[in-house]
């Protein structure tokens, strides 16, 4: 069953981030928020709750915007998936505070390690395998990242990689972000611990800073993954 507010939970995981507008998306996403579009008869959102579950994670941080009821009201009955703890920035704030803005406003429901994914992204083979976050947590960078080869819409990617395995603000070869990584907590250490003004930061001006302090590795993923971003690629998913 999903807990509210994080009130007597234990430090989250991991955190899915479904608080998007999905303008892209319109005009499906004009009634129904991005993380329950359907792909193969399940909700996007479902695919990282089991793959996280399957992980061993036992609580996720969900935040919410867009339409945040309708994913609570989805997902507060569940059962056999990871319990549940929201960050509403939509009731706290009006809106999303975009990536690293959300991120930060859930740090107090966080561990000191965890993982973040967006909700929007249809990785079904990914695993968040206990000993990447091990060996992570054993570390001292700030952040780890899992890069894929170039998607047609996206040619010239987002970020090199080194021989060493560092990520590179910039590179000859570039890869797309897949929106998949383990975070410290300190990552986020430029903002206010919890964001209580509701910052609206991007999470690639805070990876931008860290790379040029060598602070990011990365990892190359050749698994199915798909950026869900317009209603033409939800189809080409679904017609497969």
């Amino acid at each position: 069953m999903a807990r509210h507010e994080g009130r007597g939970v234990t430090a989250a995981r991991a955190m899915i981030m479904a608080a998007g507008r999905g303008e892209r998306m319109r005009p499906l996403t004009d009634d129904c928020p991005k993380p329950l579009l359907r792909v193969r008869g399940k909700p996007l959102i479902q695919y990282h709750l089991e793959a996280l579950r399957d992980g061993g994670v036992e609580r996720v941080v969900i935040n919410t915007a867009w339409l945040g009821t309708q994913i609570e009201s989805a997902f507060d009955a569940q059962h056999g998936l990871p319990e549940i703890v929201w960050s509403r920035e939509g009731r706290d704030f009006g809106g999303a505070l975009e990536t690293a803005g959300g991120i930060a406003r859930a740090l107090p429901l966080l561990d000191e390690v965890f993982w973040a994914t967006a909700s929007d992204n249809f990785v079904p083979g990914f695993r968040f395998d206990p000993a990447a976050y091990a060996h992570f947590a054993a570390g001292d960078k700030l952040a780890h990242l899992w890069l894929v080869p170039n998607p047609p819409h996206h040619p010239l990617g987002d970020f090199g990689l080194s021989p060493e395995g560092l990520a590179l603000r910039d590179a000859p070869a570039r890869y797309t972000y897949a929106s998949i990584a383990l975070y410290r907590r300190s990552f986020f250490a430029s903002l206010p611990f919890g964001n209580p003004q509701g910052l609206k930061v991007q999470l690639v001006t805070l990876l931008r800073e860290a790379m040029d302090n060598r602070q990011v590795t990365a990892e190359i993923y050749t698994g199915p993954w798909a950026d869900v971003g317009t209603p033409q690629r939800l189809a080409q998913l679904n017609a497969i």
